[in-house]
């Protein structure tokens, strides 16, 4: 496997540990993090000592979803998300800065051939062979959701933030998931509003499988995940496959198309365009803070305006 930039992998035992590990960017989303996400779990599922994928974040949170402050912002030439063999293909951050500016021309073939790569990025942790189990502090948020998601178990900070503001403007959830983790009320009440859930929260929605406070977030983690490595490989590659069959019978992938084209489709509205041209103005940050301002911090069990 080719020297990681974006996480790490290691691995403990019976355990493969993937850690997001770009902490001075909330591990924001580039365009080698789903390649590389790929590489690591497939370097999980033929190791034979492996039994179970352990994914995390470095820093303050889990991920902060796509590191897009540069393309928003009309930057060209970003080295740091990309590599010269992308160079004029649809994963080039050039080509993608300029296929998002407003009044240009928009091949949208761009955005589908780019975002659906990711997404075959992160459903490798669900066709994962082996369990995968997420852990989630602080926040994980737009773009981040998809790893979390695509996770076969989430444990949660108490007070961490998940959810997916850019239903609001300027996105579409391409892993198409939410509605499979929650049922569908509930997907439309996140999706129709933006609004993110606590992770007590994500608990009683049905998203996480436990919560726990941040000082006992580590030890909970590590018992389900000793847990799960105690069984068989066997067994456990059996179990999710058998369990998988449900959600894929369901239409997933069908839903993951129909998502990924959306999603290309939300930046180019005329919503779409005013968010990319405020964010040109005065920074994606701000733009997002303007976007997400009128709605406060309040998620669906404290919202009360």
């Amino acid at each position: 496997m080719a020297e990681l930039s974006t996480m790490t992998y290691a691995v403990d035992g019976r355990i493969a540990r993937i850690t997001l590990d770009r902490p001075e960017r909330g591990n924001g989303i580039t365009m080698a993090m789903p390649r590389e996400l790929a590489a690591c779990v497939e370097r999980a599922n033929l190791d034979p000592s492996v039994h179970v994928i352990a994914l995390s974040g470095a820093g303050k949170g889990f991920c902060g979803g796509y590191d897009l402050v540069a393309s928003a912002e009309g930057i060209h030439g970003m080295e740091e998300f990309g590599d010269a063999s992308l160079a004029g293909s649809p994963l080039d951050p050039a080509v993608i800065a300029t296929n998002h500016q407003p009044g240009g021309d928009w091949d949208p073939t761009v955005d589908y051939a780019m975002m659906s790569r990711n997404v075959r990025g992160f459903m490798s942790l669900f066709h994962s062979d082996k369990p995968v189990v997420c852990k989630v502090h602080g926040f994980c948020v737009a773009g981040g959701t998809d790893m979390a998601l695509c996770s076969d178990l989430l444990v949660i900070e108490d007070d961490a933030k998940i959810g997916y503001p850019p239903a609001r403007v300027w996105g579409v959830p391409t892993s198409s998931l939410w509605v499979h983790r929650v049922g569908l009320e509930k997907a439309k009440r996140l999706l129709f509003t933006g609004d993110c859930l606590s992770g007590k929260e994500a608990v009683e929605w049905g998203l996480a499988i436990e919560s726990a406070p941040a000082d006992q977030l580590d030890a909970r983690f590590e018992n389900l995940l000793e847990r799960i490595a105690r069984v068989p490989i066997n067994q456990l590659v059996m179990h999710k496959l058998l369990l998988n069959q449900t959600v894929m019978a369901q239409g997933l992938h069908t839903t993951q198309i129909l998502g990924t084209v959306f999603d290309g489709v939300a930046r180019h509205t005329a919503e779409g365009h005013a968010f990319a041209r405020r964010a040109a103005e005065v920074g994606f940050k701000q733009a997002v803070h303007e976007r997400d301002d009128p709605f406060g911090d309040f998620g669906p069990s404290t919202h009360k305006g």
